[in-house]
């Protein structure tokens, strides 16, 4: 078993082209051995979003803190502490903060994606 706290972690950060505002990390993923998935961590700076994107394997999101929305299916759905969003495969999505304090979420993705 391995333990350790996500701020431990050097984030990367992703603040140009589609992406702003953005700092993602690896909690578990091929370094501690994962082999079926990996578990990324996401801040979200206020006015910041991921970029909307689109890729063949699922992937699973649990919003820890803030308010933002999520995109897919065409639509803007809010989120708050709490919301768990599944996101199929092939799928366009996005998440932007809405709020005024950071949207952290964890991000579950297949083993197989990459890992940031």
């Amino acid at each position: 078993m391995k333990v350790k706290h996500y701020t431990e972690i050097e984030p990367l950060q992703f603040s140009a082209g589609p992406a702003k505002g953005v700092a993602g990390r690896v909690a578990i993923g091929r370094k501690e051995g994962a082999e079926t998935f990996c578990m990324r961590v996401f801040e979200i700076a206020p006015g910041g979003h991921t970029p909307k994107h689109v890729h063949d394997w699922e992937h699973e999101i649990f919003i820890h803190a803030g308010e933002g929305e999520v995109f897919g299916n065409g639509n803007w759905v809010p989120v708050r502490p709490g919301s768990a969003v599944y996101v199929p495969p092939n799928e366009e999505h996005q998440v932007r903060n809405s709020g005024k304090a950071a949207l952290t979420f964890i991000c579950l993705i297949p083993s197989k994606a990459p890992e940031l």
